[in-house]
């Protein structure tokens, strides 16, 4: 009998530390990861890359079930130019779909995986047995971006980073499919005044107790 697949599911604002998190997460237990926002990002690149409209939903849900969810690039993808095109076919039903199906395909790859991203435990995995929903206040989610942009040596205005949070948050938190909120039965993590590692530790305790639960 096969071994059914273990799945986390976390989901979270822009900036809240999530990604990190899951990353960690999977390196530690040996599952597979999936960054779901790469997904639609991958989509725009592709119409982006032949010439397509960014405004044709039937186009755009066609290339999406064409997206192939190994190797996605997160250096490629996190361009600037790539996020604004996505946010215009993420708010496509039919893109959604196509997305959502594959990322459940994803999901089902044992021994186990993990997918970050905006409605992973209210959507695309509502069973799995793990949610965690990673939080942090806007101003420290801008600080970290602004941070990070300087860490790269590149210039930023600390004040556009935060009024491009709180729309972000806006636009995912209000859009009428799939908005971004807690799921129900998801441990909240508020990491605005704690670090990776006690988030990491935090996650790790209630990952292993419904590991052993499922045992």
């Amino acid at each position: 009998m096969a071994t059914k697949a273990f799945t986390i599911a976390i989901d979270g604002p822009a900036a809240a530390g999530k990604g990190t998190l899951s990353r960690l997460i999977a390196e530690r237990y040996g599952f597979h990861h999936l960054d779901t926002g790469l997904t639609y990002r991958a989509t725009a690149k592709a119409l982006l890359d032949a010439g397509l409209p960014l405004d044709d939903e039937a186009v755009a849900e066609k290339i999406a079930r064409e997206v192939e969810l190994a190797g996605l690039d997160r250096d490629i993808l996190s361009r600037h130019e790539i996020g604004e095109a996505a946010s215009k076919i993420a708010v496509m039903p039919a893109v959604r779909r196509a997305l959502v199906e594959a990322q459940r395909r994803f999901a089902a790859k044992t021994p186990g995986t993990v997918l970050d991203g905006r409605d992973i435990g209210t959507v695309v995995c509502p069973d799995a047995p793990v949610k965690l929903y990673v939080t942090a206040s806007p101003e420290v989610r801008a600080r970290r971006r602004y941070d990070e942009i300087l860490g790269k040596g590149a210039t930023a205005d600390f004040d556009a980073i935060f009024e491009d949070v709180k729309r972000r948050d806006e636009r995912d938190m209000g859009r009428a499919d799939s908005p971004l909120k807690p799921a129900d039965d998801a441990h909240l993590l508020d990491t605005s005044e704690m670090s990776i590692e006690a988030a990491f530790q935090a996650a790790q305790s209630i990952i292993d107790a419904a590991l052993n639960r499922n045992a």
